[in-house]
């Protein structure tokens, strides 16, 4: 299964470089592989994983929180711009934040307009919705699936529904 996935992937990010937003999520459940799925694209990319977490919360550190709210934005684009044309992100929680006042799909969209970004997502699709926690969650968010490529632990990707969807148009 895992082969299917990086295939979708490496497909789905031919397919994103003739897009405004060259965005491409890897959607599932904490716990179900996205890591090491991303770790061998990367590899075959010859891209390195940039941890998110990890890179923002030592920048925001000493700043206050609306700097931070502010400054965030800025400094996401500062750190991933040291990497090849291609970025591969992994733990993602920190954007979604409360305190941060962003809206995350839109700080990762807005990075992929000059590089194509492929980057892991806690969370489910449903009901063409991009889903991020529980609806209770005070991190939960939903996005309509409009112009994401979206692969899906599952084996599903939006690459594929969109072949079959022109395919079955022509017919």
């Amino acid at each position: 299964m895992a082969n299917l996935i990086q295939d979708k992937i490496k497909r789905s990010l031919q397919a994103a470089e003739g897009l405004y937003y060259r965005l491409v999520l890897l959607v599932g459940e904490t716990g179900s592989g996205k890591t090491e799925i991303l770790r061998d694209v990367a590899d075959d990319l010859g891209a390195e994983i940039i941890n998110i977490n990890l890179a923002l919360s030592s920048e925001l550190l000493e700043l206050t929180a609306k700097q931070r709210a502010l400054r965030l934005p800025g400094i996401l684009d500062h750190v991933i711009d040291k990497t090849k044309p291609t970025v591969v992100l992994d733990n993602l929680e920190i954007l979604f934040d409360k305190q941060l006042k962003q809206d995350s799909l839109r700080l990762l969209q807005g990075i992929s307009r000059n590089r194509s970004v492929l980057a892991s997502w806690n969370g489910t699709t449903a009901g063409g919705r991009l889903i991020y926690a529980e609806t209770s969650h005070p991190e939960y968010r939903s996005y309509n699936l409009a112009d994401t490529l979206i692969v899906g632990m599952d084996g599903t990707s939006t690459v594929d529904s969109e072949k079959n969807t022109i395919e079955t148009g022509k017919a």
